[in-house]
């Protein structure tokens, strides 16, 4: 367990070092913020900073910082540490950055700043894979949570031949409808302090449980680090793509500029967008740590952690919690992809009216934009539950675009910085990294171009180098021109 233990100090010593310095580079100051010099009544109002960072946290944390680390351990003990880097210099640093700049250009989001900083071109590219990745993780998020329930609650049977996995689908469809319609304050400002009460519980609970009941996790320097796991899975980038919640996450970047909007200072920033993914973090950290332990416990096997993570999950929290606790902490787990969902389909309604130049205050207009958003949700969730490989597509697929959206993140992160002469390696390195991580999935994976892994590696880096190089010139070229970035 020291190397799990070495991996939480790395994150939390690391998180409150390197989120300093994020502030640092920001500066924020005391001018208004968009939530009071903006307020409606619906997308712009301001809230107190602990209430922003439930609903943060409860945003970004999907099912992806639990079902993706538990088949992330799969390439062994070095997920402890890598969760932990990849947060806090990549992750965390996105989010903030993200919302603070946010909050710097009227609360624009996200297509918005593509559009400031990175042109209409890029803009138009990135509206593709922003529109693709959201509709994707809604799906995802009612397919996901619905199934923990009908399978871990119920205890009955998630096929789609079962009547009640069509009801729970139906139930967290209809709580979507309401929660993207309804003014935020409303409906996501109340019931999220429950639901992150919930989260936290259940989080905690498996921690302790690590201890209480003695699960035994390998060390680094005992396993050593292979390239390739026992499926042939290579570390880079297959890891980076399938723990996406606990490292980097593209999806995030949408949740940072919506709660941009409710932000009452610039320096309650680094609670909100920060120190939250450091959270999600540690979140990350205990189901990793959980889903070796079962392994090693004879509780779980490598190929449950591959093909049914979500059995994992209830095995766990059963075995950790009793069957009370255990049903406690597994609620807590469909919480998390439900309030992510939620407001993945509100930024998507945001972002259309801003698009579309409609104003959002009238509740005619949104319902407008939201019709067409859950029609397409409504379809995609049908066909990955009708079809017998139609989750793995959509996991897949989902997956890819999302660090897509990072990568386009990472860049109107990176021309910021440039442009206000700050330090942009700050962004220019994760986003080069993941440029590698994209495209070399994309070059290689099934799902892809299938094309050999040298060949593939040899693309991405130079599209790497090529999208580094980008970011400085354009960000130099323009420093006085496009936009009023401060």
């Amino acid at each position: 367990m020291i190397t799990f233990l070495i991996g939480l100090v790395l994150l939390i010593g690391g998180g409150a070092l390197y989120g300093r310095v994020c502030e640092r580079v920001m500066a924020p100051s005391d001018r208004a913020t968009p939530a009071v010099s903006k307020q409606d009544g619906v997308d712009f109002v301001p809230m107190k900073k602990w209430k922003n960072s439930l609903i943060e946290l409860l945003n970004i944390a999907g099912t992806g910082p639990i079902l993706g680390p538990i088949q992330g351990v799969l390439f062994g003990p070095v997920a402890f540490l890598t969760i932990p880097i990849g947060c806090v210099l990549g992750g965390a640093f996105h989010d903030y950055m993200c919302g603070m700049v946010s909050i710097r250009s009227d609360g624009e989001q996200m297509p918005g700043l593509i559009r400031r900083y990175l042109g209409r071109h890029v803009t138009a590219l990135y509206h593709v894979f922003v529109c693709l990745s959201l509709l994707l993780l809604s799906a995802v998020f009612i397919y996901t949570p619905g199934d923990l329930f009908v399978t871990q609650i119920a205890g009955g049977e998630s096929s789609p031949h079962n009547p009640l996995t069509w009801i729970v689908y139906a139930v967290i469809f209809a709580y979507y409808v309401v929660a993207v319609l309804l003014p935020i304050d409303k409906i996501i400002g109340r019931i999220y302090p429950v639901f992150g009460g919930i989260l936290l519980l259940s989080a905690v609970g498996v921690f302790a449980g690590l201890f209480f009941h003695g699960y035994r996790l390998d060390e680094i320097w005992q396993t050593g680090f292979s390239f390739v796991n026992g499926y042939g899975d290579r570390f880079i980038p297959i890891f980076f793509v399938t723990v996406a919640c606990g490292i980097v996450s593209g999806f995030h970047s949408t949740q940072a500029t919506l709660i941009s909007r409710t932000v009452r200072h610039e320096r309650e920033g680094r609670m909100t967008f920060y120190n939250m993914m450091i959270v999600e973090g540690f979140i990350a950290m205990v189901w990793a740590a959980a889903a070796m332990g079962a392994v090693n416990g004879g509780l779980a096997t490598n190929d449950m952690l591959r093909d049914a993570a979500t059995g994992v999950v209830g095995v766990v929290a059963k075995n950790m919690l009793g069957r009370v606790g255990g049903i406690i902490a597994i609620v807590g787990v469909i919480v998390l992809p439900v309030t992510s969902g939620d407001t993945a389909l509100r930024s998507l309604r945001v972002m259309a009216a801003e698009a579309l130049h409609v104003d959002a205050g009238k509740k005619r207009n949104n319902l407008l934009l939201a019709l067409p958003l859950f029609a397409v949700v409504a379809a995609i969730l049908i066909f990955a539950k009708v079809n017998a490989g139609g989750f793995h597509i959509m996991w897949r697929y989902f997956s890819w675009s999302n660090e897509c959206m990072a990568v386009f993140a990472f860049a109107m992160i990176g021309v910021y910085m440039t442009k206000n002469r700050m330090p942009y390696l700050m962004a220019c390195l994760p986003g080069m990294f993941y440029v590698f991580v994209v495209v070399s999935y994309i070059l290689s994976a099934q799902i892809g171009f299938r094309l050999p892994w040298i060949a593939a590696a040899a693309a991405a880096a130079v599209l790497s180098l090529c999208y580094g190089a980008a970011i400085v010139v354009f960000g130099k070229k323009g420093a006085n021109g496009m936009g009023n970035p401060t």
